[in-house]
């Protein structure tokens, strides 16, 4: 299904793949192509073009950008927008959208989530922003209909911020990416590697675009092939592909740490554009006749099958036949993997025992958010279920219209009947399934979901409370099949269907009369509706010129997510209020870190109030460090927490999972590498300083890290400091921490403690 090229290679005339080895240059002269260098030819990626038109630079490897429009949801968007304001924010100055998508229930906390939506109102009428009401469209959906388009550039406060089948490159970050944007500042990187998809053949019917999504991130995740790379989507197959099965493609390229995606453009492109009557939002995207790209990921269309990625990890794929075929001994490795990452002996997941007579047997299934709750694959899970029933037993599906627009064709054309007149229970636009704020399974159930993500827990379990669940992701049309089976897992590809592919008729008059269109109309003298939960960043310390960072958690699991950082679900509400939040920091992987964390802000506080925290719980340290240091002064050394994680930062991009950790005094992580970009992103714009070091076994809870110099070393651009590890038993260990490139805006964020800091200090 997907082949991958690791040495680079030339593209000719958009469909001809020449690997970069000694033959390329003579089958680029047979082509007529010779002479053409590799640094040329890099020129010639679609990347190359879109990122030189959004540079400000000058220098087209070190990128400068400034995006075109913003995009942020309801558990985003009011730490962005105090941030921004703290920081000497005036008015929007690129079209900003606040959606209301991920708490839209209203349904814990009190008025807290409803306040929340009405300061979004209220900052969009002040600001001059465009607001979108809850359950009129998920984030994505609403982007892609209304913001889109060919060769611009999108940034979102959301991971799944990706419009490249649209022509428009999109990137998820962090939400002090965007104050930046606010701030009318841009947004560093390093010119990316581009990694070509080259598509070709057909999908066959009964596949749909989760089953090629996870194709891919199955074949590059865990070998890190696309991390922070750029996926350009190339070749002949595209042809084949309809814009909203692209779409979903797309959208799920996030989860193979890429940093971003473009595809090439066509009629089909055109038409979704004409269609949403923003015509001129279209223009041709191509490579040059000879493009070079860094890697080619070959996917051959046609002999991608229904797969299923099982917990926990959307790179945990099979097809759902070798699963069906190997049942017993492929859940049976996934609850002994689950076991280990979990690592807890009171909970346990059990799989083996969905397996039946009939086969393997769900308890759930969901279609949902940007992933799964397109027009397109709705009418295919409604043309499955259409004179079928789901059954009346403990099996349930459910499924959610992405937007508005996309629910009205969906009643209009009959599909919407066929889906509840089957048994499915229809909802509004809610990205809630996707992050375990809707539909959360029985303790032990098994949920197929065309979502994005089945992280642990995500799905809305509480393992401290002896809960557990799990979610498989799949397509919507073998969860249909699934459904129709009676909750028996089926490929869609093995039941017999008349798909009717109804043409889709876009109808903006529920944007039109709910949406508040703001942008270029602030009204400054507008006050801000600020709700009882909702509350100002603390005040955050500078760097000090040495630290002592106490460890308070250690995680060895080869990747930690940001869901396990900070959870999903139930802290939702809290988004608004940093200080609430913070009590659930690592609260499903590691309960005791809040208290440790509390624990070690207690002497950094008692520091900043002038008191000598050489004496009392810290001297036997503090006399370690003066045999290290003999002129240490006490008063200039911080005092923080740190954890350690092998590869911490997988999955989401809100800020929260480093903000958390600052929040509670954390000043730095120490990891193997970092798993996203936005993660260790949003470390350093909350001024935490993102260490590297190999060794999870030099480490131990309780442990005392002294890092001398570290202010000097950081402002002199260094990026490899001296430390020592300071044991309970007295022993002391030398090491050296290292920590990648740093812009010097980002340097001089973290020695000013965080973002709002350096902005108040005028920079």
């Amino acid at each position: 299904m997907v082949e991958l090229i690791n040495n680079g290679a030339y593209l000719a005339f958009g469909n001809t793949i020449i690997e970069d080895d000694a033959y390329a240059a003579e089958r680029l002269k047979a082509l007529g192509k010779e002479g053409i260098s590799k640094e040329e030819a890099k020129k010639g990626t679609i990347a190359y073009g879109i990122f030189n038109a959004h540079n400000t630079s000058g220098d087209e490897n070190e990128l400068r950008i400034k995006f075109d429009a913003m995009a942020s949801h309801d558990i985003t968007y009011v730490g962005i927008i105090q941030t921004a304001r703290a920081s000497g924010l005036e008015k929007f100055p690129i079209p900003y959208v606040l959606t209301n998508c991920h708490n839209s229930l209203c349904a814990v906390g009190g008025t807290i989530n409803e306040d929340d939506h009405v300061f979004g109102l209220s900052a969009a009428q002040k600001y001059g922003g465009i607001y979108v009401p809850a359950h009129i469209a998920v984030i994505h959906s609403y982007m892609r209909e209304m913001m889109s388009g060919c060769g611009r550039m999108i940034l979102g406060s959301d991971s799944h911020t990706r419009y490249g089948a649209l022509g428009t490159m999109a990137i998820g970050e962090g939400g002090p990416e965007l104050v930046k944007q606010l701030l009318c500042r841009t947004y560093d990187i390093k010119r990316p590697e581009v990694i070509a998809v080259h598509m070709t053949g057909k999908p066959k019917v009964g596949v749909g675009p989760q089953d090629v999504a996870l194709a891919i991130i199955g074949a590059v995740f865990k070998n890190g092939f696309v991390k922070n790379k750029v996926l350009e989507f190339v070749g002949d197959g595209i042809a084949n592909l309809p814009i909203e099965f692209r779409n979903g493609i797309d959208v799920m390229t996030t989860e193979t740490t890429c940093l971003s995606s473009i595809w090439i453009t066509d009629d089909e492109t055109k038409r979704y554009f004409e269609l949403h009557k923003r015509a001129d939002a279209y223009r041709k995207l191509s490579p040059a006749p000879v493009a070079y790209y860094d890697g080619v990921v070959k996917v051959d269309l046609s002999s991608v099958e229904p797969m299923i990625a099982l917990p926990f990890h959307p790179s945990n794929t099979y097809t759902v036949r070798e699963l069906i075929d190997n049942s017993a001994d492929i859940l049976r490795q996934v609850e002994l993997d689950v076991a280990e990452q979990l690592d807890n002996p009171n909970i346990k997941l059990s799989l083996t025992d969905k397996i039946t007579k009939d086969g393997i047997k769900v308890d759930q299934g969901v279609i949902a958010g940007c992933a799964g709750g397109t027009f397109d694959n709705l009418v295919a899970a409604a043309d499955i279920l259409s004179g079928h029933s789901t059954g009346c037993g403990a099996f349930n599906l459910s499924a959610y219209p992405a937007s508005q627009p996309a629910y009205i064709e969906l009643v209009r054309n009959g599909s919407a009947a066929k889906l509840m007149e089957a048994g499915v229970t229809l909802r509004t636009a809610f990205c809630g399934p996707c992050f375990g704020a809707g539909d959360v399974p029985a303790n032990g159930g098994l949920s197929i979901r065309h979502s994005t993500r089945n992280f642990p827990n995500r799905e809305g379990s509480k393992p401290g409370n002896g809960q557990i669940a799990a979610v498989a992701l799949m397509d919507a049309r073998s969860i249909a099949a699934t459904a129709r089976n009676g909750g028996i897992l089926t490929p869609a590809t093995e039941i017999e269907v008349e798909y009717t592919t109804p043409d889709y008729k876009f109808d903006s008059a529920v944007y039109d009369h709910r949406v508040y269109k703001g942008f270029g109309k602030a009204d400054t003298a507008a006050e801000l509706k600020i709700g009882p939960n909702i509350a100002d960043w603390p005040v955050m310390p500078a760097l000090t010129d040495d630290l002592l960072l106490r460890v308070a958690s250690v995680i060895t699991d080869p990747v930690t997510t940001t869901d396990e950082l900070i959870p999903s679900g139930e802290t939702s509400s809290y988004r608004s209020n940093p200080l609430k939040l913070s009590e659930f920091a690592l609260s499903r992987k590691d309960p005791e870190y809040v208290g440790r964390a509390k624990e070690v802000q207690k002497f950094e506080r008692a520091r900043e109030a002038g008191e000598d925290t050489s004496k009392g719980e810290l001297a036997a340290v503090f006399a370690k460090i003066r045999e290290i240091a003999p002129a240490a002064n006490a008063g200039n050394i911080g005092i923080g927490s740190v954890i350690y994680a092998n590869k911490p930062g997988d999955g989401s991009a809100r800020e929260q999972a480093a903000s958390c950790q600052k929040v509670l005094g954390g000043w730095a992580n120490i990891a193997a590498e970092y798993a996203t970009k936005r993660y260790r992103s949003n470390l350093i714009n909350w001024g935490m300083l993102p260490f590297i070091y190999d060794c999870a076994d030099d480490f131990s809870v309780g442990d005392h890290i002294y890092v001398p110099g570290i202010r000097g070393a950081v402002e002199t651009a260094k990026y490899e400091f001296g430390a020592y590890i300071i044991k309970a038993d007295g022993s002391v260990k030398p090491i050296t921490l290292k920590m990648g490139e740093l812009t010097d805006d980002e340097r001089e964020i973290i020695l000013c403690g965080c973002l709002i800091n350096y902005y108040k200090a005028g920079n």
